[in-house]
Order: C-alpha cells, then sequence, then structure tokens
C-alpha cells in the first residue's frame, strides 16, 4: 500500500520528479538519466498502474486520495500530499487534474514483436510534436490499430504532454522505435504488409481505394508541415491522399491518422 507523505516544502528533495515540468528539456534530461516518465490525471494514474509499469511515487493534492484510494492501495511507493498551490509551485503550471505519478519505463519491443500477429500499424515519420503524437496513438487506439512503430526523430510518447493527449493509449498500443530508417518501408513490406503513404502526391488513390482488399496495411505518415521525406514516400508500396473539398489541401497529421485508421479499419478483405 502506498505510503501518505504530506510534504510542505517546493524545494524538498522527494519531489524532484515533478520539478519545473514546462522545462522541456530539464525533463528529457531527467527522464533520459532515470528512466522515468509522468502520467496526469485520474484516469491516465490509473491506467498507467493498471499496465503494469512500476510506480516510483505519486503527488497528490487531498481530494484526489479517495478517487484513487484502490490504485493506492496495490502500489508499494510513497504517495506524497501537497496542496494544490505547492503542487503547482513545484510543477511550474496549474494541475488542474490533481493527480500526478511517476513510473518506471519498460522495455520496448521489437519492431518484429510488434508486426507479429498485426492486421494493421501505423507509421509516424519525424512527427516531433507531442501533443499530435499523443492523439495519433489515442486515434490508433480507439480504432483497433495494432500497433504504432515510430522513426528514430518522432517524438517521445512517454513525455507527459504525449500521456495525457492519448489519455493513457500510449500504454496499451504496442510499439517501437525503427532503427533503420532509410530501409524501414521495405523491411515492413517484407514482413508482409502493405505500405500506403499518405501523401499529396498527383497519382496518389483516394484512401478507401487503397487499402481495400488488403490484408495486413501499414499506414505511413509525415511529420508536420512538410509530410513525408522522399524517401519513405518513394519506398512505400501505395500513395493514397484523403480527399478533401477546394481550398483546403491538407489536415493536420493527428487528423490524418484519425481519417486513416478509420478508413482503414473498415476495409473488406
Amino acid at each position: 500500500m502506498a505510503r501518505l507523505i504530506e510534504v510542505e516544502d517546493a524545494e524538498d528533495p522527494r519531489l524532484v520528479d515533478y520539478r519545473d515540468l514546462r522545462d522541456v528539456s530539464l525533463r528529457k534530461h531527467l527522464e533520459a538519466e532515470h528512466g522515468l516518465f509522468l502520467a496526469e490525471g485520474e484516469k491516465v494514474v490509473r491506467r498507467a498502474v493498471e499496465s503494469g509499469f512500476p510506480v516510483r511515487s505519486f503527488l497528490m493534492a487531498p481530494r484526489w486520495l479517495d478517487g484513487l484510494s484502490d490504485v493506492l492501495a496495490r502500489a508499494d511507493a510513497p504517495c506524497y500530499v501537497v496542496s494544490e498551490p505547492l503542487a503547482e509551485r513545484v510543477t511550474g503550471f496549474h494541475v488542474h487534474r490533481g493527480a500526478l505519478a511517476s513510473l518506471e519505463r519498460l522495455p520496448l519491443p521489437s519492431v518484429p514483436d510488434v508486426l507479429a500477429g498485426a492486421r494493421t500499424v501505423v507509421l509516424l515519420e519525424d512527427v516531433v510534436d507531442h501533443t499530435n503524437v499523443g492523439a495519433a496513438f489515442r486515434s490508433a487506439a480507439a480504432l483497433g490499430i495494432d500497433g504504432v512503430l515510430l522513426a528514430p526523430r518522432c517524438a517521445d510518447p512517454l513525455y507527459r504532454r504525449a500521456v495525457k493527449v492519448s489519455m493513457g493509449a500510449v500504454f496499451t498500443v504496442p510499439y517501437a522505435r525503427l532503427e533503420d530508417w532509410y530501409d524501414a518501408l521495405p523491411q515492413v513490406s517484407a514482413a508482409g504488409f502493405t505500405t500506403v503513404a499518405l501523401t499529396l502526391a498527383a497519382d496518389a488513390s483516394d484512401i478507401e481505394d487503397a487499402v481495400q482488399g488488403l490484408e495486413r496495411v501499414a499506414l505511413v505518415l509525415g511529420t508536420e508541415g512538410r509530410g513525408l521525406s522522399p524517401r519513405w514516400e518513394g519506398s512505400a508500396d501505395r500513395r493514397a491522399v484523403i480527399p478533401m473539398r477546394a481550398g483546403i489541401d491538407s489536415l493536420n497529421v493527428a487528423a490524418a491518422t484519425a481519417v486513416a485508421c478509420y478508413v482503414t479499419a473498415r476495409r473488406t478483405r
């Protein structure tokens, strides 16, 4: 059972995991050094613990203790109980959801592990915005996608903002980092998937037509702004576009992922 510890000093060294959450460079350094990540909000904290991530500690305002009492009962970790103003001083922002948890990362599965048994996966190339990565995972989880593969430069799915936007979907959708960016798509194709690149290329087919009849599909989406690199676009098995009305030529990558996942999940074999 979690040990409830009241803390009244914002500089208490036991709160180091939660300090200055707005400072991205600081967070990346801390998380890389200690192998931790943060979950924010009752639902996300619960999903993280239920997914098997070891808990380092909790940080909670008193009013959230009852709602997470069952989670605290199962965790062997300290729960630092602080006032909401103190939580704001420690983290650097208003913790309006009242509960935070620091958890240890687990080893990622390999690319073959994610692909094994999967029917539909999403490949993200250099999507660097944590909000977009989190939204992509949320869509993947909601629409029955089996896994996500990330290019080396993609944002961290376990960064606090990505976890929050995904509503904990990053804990349930299997994902892996691609080590070989250059030949990533040919390797996925060799594993039995048809890679379908979302692009505005003139020869791109309607997304519904592009995925019909396919047994295993890998949807390929590119970074914010410029989209897919020429290498990934050119090495995809098929190129597809989401049809739009005149005047709008593209969607945000998170929105495009949602549409592509929905259409692909409804395809017929």
